[in-house]
């Protein structure tokens, strides 16, 4: 099985082997209702998709899925890919929404010049009158897997396909800059699949229960591919069934008997705060054993928290899985040991604001840090100063490089991005060796463990010390009851050629709120807990921060925007003593 060329062929095998009769279990409604579909079921009705792509002549083509997460989603994936086509998997249009989805829809589309967008009837129906104003979107042919008849299936053909060949455009989350097409093969994906599955420890005998969206790579790979790559099921959920009401993961845990789950650090913060004690004693969660947590800062005193909630559930601190990765390198680069409890390193605070690793001094501000693991077999992880790229020991903060495998081969159509970032040799001095990908994220080693501190463009640097911005926001994190959880972004200002904090953040209702108090309690919070004064504040409405489609807060358009004068403000506070409406 482990020697097949490309996902096709994994998904043809699976097909033809003894399998459970459930590959997918899609939970309709987030609870008890839901579509089964075998590998056999899959790969039959991905191949009727295919004929019909066939038939339109879009082999070598590429194609926009815009579906809402569910079984449809996955037969559409795979009939691209049994087609010849490259999916190029994006957040399905929201009319609600639509001043925020349709651009970065359109950003897309018009990178990758697709011919087709395959999508629900639902969704077709409701979006065609706003095609017209969209440039490529308009001019692609529209379809749904409705519309290929079952007789077509015995015209499909399977492409001449190699390991070298792209399996799909994944489009970065485009948190720190526009979204990029990253190229990534049939030989990327199987590579961090095999990695994927070393580390969490995957059998046949697995479990797995995945709320995450099908449009990124935690969520595609790690949710759905990864199952078929082992052979195991999976039951997923829509992301928008869980944040509702957080418990329907931890209870499909407990109704399935997941082995594997998990999600960013927020998830748990999130199902921590909205189940109760009751509702925790109902849950049975000692089948858990892989909790892994990825894509953004780890707290420690959310690992702590959600252990306390949930021990008596059966939950086990050591069931903890943090691990780190990247769409640029498929998904996984480096992962915890299954089974090991948490490796966390206390550092020194204002050390590392300067780039230095340290242990604590008495009676001074001090950090904990998770481990994100070691890298994974096959992939060179090294860390390196951002501007010379000579090596850093571990005892120095630096840019985290990666080279092996299951690192893509570049942007799609992008040859300078390209060559900023997958073409990155390392000077002389250390052996040239090279080339690496430039992750642009922060970190250090210690103990063959990779410790991630943050991103490099989004750091806030004032008077030569680094602050990172997820620090200045965890510290404003529920100082006042009238701040929605999780909804600020904290961003550097230059004013008078120097740097300068500036945040905003949601407020749950404006009417009748206190503003003033509001921001006393932002600045008191960040002086107190960071150390540095905030210069600005901008207080928005339910949904002002801007977020990627994955949830993920955008800071540099925050910054932009507030710059801009482009948010919708309605109270802000400037340290020059303005302030008010907007």
């Amino acid at each position: 099985m482990k020697n097949t060329q490309t996902l096709i062929d994994l998904l043809l095998e699976r097909a033809e082997s003894p399998q459970q009769s459930v590959g997918y279990r899609f939970l309709l409604n987030g609870e008890d209702k839901y579509e089964d579909c075998s590998y056999a079921e899959l790969a039959h009705r991905a191949k009727v998709l295919a004929a019909e792509l066939q038939k339109r002549k879009l082999e070598g083509e590429r194609a926009l899925l815009l579906f809402p997460p569910g079984i449809e989603y996955i037969v559409a994936f795979f009939g691209c890919l049994l087609a010849g086509v490259t999916p190029v998997p994006a957040y399905p249009p929201d009319i609600r929404r639509a001043s925020k989805t349709i651009p970065r829809l359109k950003v897309i589309a018009d990178d990758c010049q697709p011919k087709a967008a395959l999508t629900s009837h639902a969704i077709l129906k409701k979006v065609r009158p706003l095609l017209f104003v969209t440039g490529q979107l308009f001019k692609m042919k529209w379809l749904s897997p409705q519309m290929a008849p079952e007789k077509g299936v015995k015209n499909w053909r399977k492409p001449h396909l190699s390991g070298s060949d792209v399996a799909f455009l994944q489009y970065t989350s485009g948190s720190t800059s526009k979204p990029k097409g990253v190229r990534v093969t049939h030989s990327n994906l199987l590579n961090n699949l095999s990695h994927i599955e070393h580390n969490f420890g995957h059998t046949t005998k697995s479990q797995g229960v995945i709320w995450l969206p099908p449009y990124h790579d935690m969520g595609l790979i790690g949710g759905i591919l990864a199952p078929l790559y082992t052979g195991f099921p999976v039951t997923l959920m829509s992301p928008l069934d869980f944040i509702r009401k957080p418990v329907r993961w931890l209870k499909a845990i407990s109704d399935y008997k997941a082995t594997t789950s998990g999600g960013p650090n927020f998830a748990y913060e999130l199902a921590l705060r909205r189940t109760t004690t009751e509702m925790a004693e109902t849950l049975d969660l000692s089948s858990w054993t892989v909790a892994f947590n990825g894509a953004e800062p780890i707290r420690p005193d959310t690992l702590d928290k959600f252990t306390e909630r949930f021990q008596s559930s059966g939950f086990s601190r050591e069931a903890f899985h943090p691990c780190y990765g990247l769409a640029e390198s498929t998904l996984i680069v480096t992962g915890a040991e299954v089974g090991r409890d948490v490796e966390s390193l206390s550092v020194d605070d204002q050390a590392l604001n300067q780039d230095r690793v340290k242990a604590p001094r008495p009676d001074q501000p001090e950090r904990q840090l998770i481990s994100c693991g070691a890298p994974m077999p096959g992939l060179e992880v090294v860390v390196v100063n951002p501007r010379t790229l000579r090596r850093l020991d571990g005892d120095q903060v630096g840019e985290i490089l990666v080279r092996g495998e299951s690192v893509a081969d570049g942007y799609w159509n992008n040859p300078r991005a390209t060559r900023e970032a997958f073409q990155v040799f390392l000077p002389k001095e250390d052996g040239g060796t090279g080339p690496y990908m430039r992750t642009g994220d922060l970190g250090f080693f210690r103990n063959g463990q990779l410790y991630v501190c943050g991103r490099s463009k989004e750091l806030i640097i004032i008077r030569g010390r680094n602050y990172y911005p997820q620090d200045i926001e965890r510290a404003v994190d529920g100082v006042h009851p009238a701040l929605r959880t999780g909804c600020l972004a904290a961003f550097g200002l230059n004013e008078g050629n120097e740097e300068k904090v500036g945040l905003i953040a949601e407020v749950r209702e404006p009417r009748g709120t206190n503003f003033d108090d509001v921001v006393q309690a932002i600045r008191r919070a960040v002086s107190e807990k960071i150390q540095v004064k905030v210069h600005c504040i901008g207080l928005v409405p339910k949904d002002g921060v801007p977020k990627t489609s994955s949830g993920k807060i955008q800071r540099r358009l925050s910054q932009a925007q507030y710059t801009e004068r482009k948010l919708k403000l309605v109270h802000q506070w400037h340290e020059a003593g303005k302030a008010g409406l907007n």
